[in-house]
């Protein structure tokens, strides 16, 4: 498949699973890390991985950035080796596609600074991913196949059934984060139109049958909400 050569910086669960993810779909990428142990249960676990430190740009290049590389991953436990890497990489190509995990709010105004493209904070991300989080397709799979699954994170479309419970109820009395454990990440309202139309859970919206409910939760939650809002 032809999208660019890709970069996995991190050989954490998160660098492991989307490399498994890119070789079922046979994209051409490269699995780093700047720690000999991490690099070494890689491999172990039949990973291509290399030693690099990301803080030396000439080792950046020999990988391929600013040259080949079109997309790179941060996936770094802490948010420091991030900002860093992304600085880095954005110095040797200003057109380099960068997505970084983040996981302290302080640390996303320093990568936006640093030149990351895309920020994915599991926790408060942004319900455009519905339509589309970024225009590549490996870039949604990968965070569905990766950041979705962190601690049971899971992102979940429930459509309102007619007579239900929550039908012509507003967003603010569903109270979810209390009753539930989710975070609503927005409603699709298919009224307004063909294509579906996005409502941020910022607005009160009032619910209508046939809405879908764009929420962030446990698996378990997720299926408790399902059950509850059913019509018997």
């Amino acid at each position: 498949m032809n999208a660019g050569k890709i970069a996995l910086f991190g050989c954490n669960r998160l660098g492991l699973q989307a490399a498994s993810h890119l070789n079922r779909r046979e994209y051409d990428f490269v699995l780093v890390d700047r720690n000999k142990t991490r690099v070494r249960v890689a491999q172990e676990q039949g990973f291509q991985a290399t030693l690099v430190d990301y803080r030396d740009d000439e080792a950046l290049r020999a990988i391929g950035i600013g040259q080949d590389i079109s997309t790179i991953f941060c996936f770094f436990a802490e948010d420091s080796e991030n900002v860093f890497l992304t600085i880095s990489a954005r110095s040797l190509d200003a057109k380099l596609k960068i997505v970084s995990v983040v996981e302290s709010p302080e640390a996303e105004a320093k990568l936006r600074a640093a030149g990351a493209d895309k920020i994915i904070n599991p926790y408060e991300i942004s319900g455009r991913k519905i339509f589309e989080l970024v225009k590549r397709p490996v870039v949604v799979d990968i965070l569905d196949e990766t950041v979705f699954g962190r601690h049971d994170l899971k992102m979940a479309e429930i459509e309102i059934p007619k007579g239900s419970s929550v039908d012509g109820k507003r967003i603010s009395e569903l109270g979810l984060d209390v009753h539930y454990n989710l975070i609503l990440l927005g409603v699709v309202d298919k009224k307004h139109g063909k294509d579906p139309h996005f409502v941020t859970g910022r607005i009160d919206y009032k619910l209508d049958s046939g809405d879908i409910l764009v929420v962030l939760g446990p698996s378990r939650e997720i299926l408790a909400f399902k059950r509850d809002i059913r019509v018997n």
